[in-house]
């Protein structure tokens, strides 16, 4: 492995292609330790060579200059791995290389064996990803991940928590995405199952198995390579319901159409909370209202400070001098998501959700999401370079054929 991680030949160019999409991942030496367990040498000179867009084996034969028939068996293993995506279309299959988050570093902890390129203990691969998601502040991943002013996630409502003066659309309703999308299924939780391998099960007992939810042809191709199970409309609706009970926030992609993940997200485990709680208060998109606490109600109990998974509820700044029992909580509305999973554990009723000021409204689509948040980090225009260059490479080579 140690030859790997120093090879400008594989890993600097496998990192540089990664890094032009919307989210990139910082260099470090943890993250090179890390592509050295998920990827084989040849896998990232491979991958190294994808084109921004989905791709048959013949065009990426031609790019990275390797026969089909020695290049069909990689890209098998490859998405065995969860490192590809294979999207069959009719009678040809296209392959897309998988950003590393939200990708294959979620996706190599939703199966109970990773498959990796060495023999090493699974709980060594937890510690480095954990590691590398918190090193450096906003100068590292963290900053990456969650400092761009769109988000790549936001959260969603408990419906039947919102005051009856107010709707929510349909792009707002876990139960509502659930019912439109075309192809369900469920796997583990990514997060909580890291967690396991680093002896810190989540305090909350929520569940790590089939509990966060894949919808569209990216649970397709998740059910396809055994990542997760297929779940019709009934039993995910029900796998909802049991994620509220146990207070867990909903988080979906920052989309109005076709969301393809809904995640079910606690305060001790889930790495999108954790990374609200160090700073990035901005880091997920936030729904359409806040929580508000009735100070005449509210008798500082602790369950909303224990429940809230962003952390965001605490001692109300004009209660600090006064005794315990004329205490009353506050919201800090600055990081409050907008979920509502406070609101069932208040047994005086004191909380509830109130309109948020301003909220702003998703991107309509992925790609208008993508566009955004390249533009944002100043990415757009060599994203867009990059991509008319490789179309134009691959239709010239294509022309050139016999």
């Amino acid at each position: 492995m140690g030859h790997l991680l120093s090879a400008k030949s594989s890993l600097v160019p496998l990192i540089d292609r990664l890094n032009r999409y919307p989210i990139g991942l910082v260099d470090s030496a943890k993250l090179r330790e890390i592509l050295a367990l998920l990827f084989t040498e040849r896998e990232a000179f491979v991958a190294s060579r994808f084109p921004l867009h989905e791709a048959t084996a013949a065009e990426l034969s031609d790019l990275t200059g390797i026969a089909p028939p020695h290049l069909r068996p990689l890209l098998e293993s490859m998405a065995d791995k969860g490192l590809v995506m294979d999207l069959p279309y009719g009678a040809q299959t296209y392959y897309l290389l998988v950003p590393g988050l939200i990708g294959f570093m979620e996706f190599t902890f939703m199966r109970r064996r990773p498959t990796l390129t060495a023999p090493v203990p699974v709980a060594e691969l937890a510690r480095l990803m954990s590691e590398y998601l918190h090193e450096n502040g906003r100068a590292g991943q963290g900053g990456e991940f969650f400092g761009s002013p769109t988000q790549l996630t936001r959260a969603l409502v408990y419906a039947e928590h919102i005051p009856v003066t107010s709707r929510i659309t349909a792009y707002e309703d876990a139960r509502r995405i659930i019912m439109d999308a075309d192809y369900r299924a469920v796997t583990l939780c990514y997060c909580r199952h890291k967690k396991e391998h680093l002896g810190e099960p989540c305090r909350k007992g929520a569940p790590v198995e089939a509990i966060c939810m894949v919808l569209g042809e990216g649970a397709r191709f998740l059910v396809r390579r055994g990542f997760a199970q297929e779940q019709d409309q009934a039993a995910m609706l029900a796998t909802l319901e049991r994620a509220r009970a146990l207070g867990l926030t909903h988080v979906t992609d920052n989309v109005r159409e076709r969301p393809s993940f809904i995640c079910n997200c606690c305060r001790c485990c889930c790495e999108l909370m954790a990374g609200v709680q160090s700073g990035f208060s901005d880091g997920i998109a936030k729904t359409p209202f806040l929580a508000a606490v009735d100070p005449t109600r509210c008798d500082y109990c602790g369950e909303c400070l224990k429940t809230c998974n962003v952390k965001c509820i605490g001692l109300a700044d004009a209660a600090r001098t006064l005794p315990k029992p004329q205490r009353w909580a506050a919201v800090d509305t600055a990081t409050c998501l907008g979920c509502g999973a406070c609101i069932a554990v208040c047994k005086r009723g004191a909380i509830q959700l109130v309109p948020r000021p301003h909220p702003k409204t998703p991107p309509k689509n992925k790609g208008r999401l993508f566009a955004r948040i390249l533009w944002e980090k100043g990415r757009l225009w060599p994203f867009i370079a990059d991509r008319a260059k490789q179309q134009w490479r691959l239709l010239t080579r294509a022309a050139r054929r016999p």
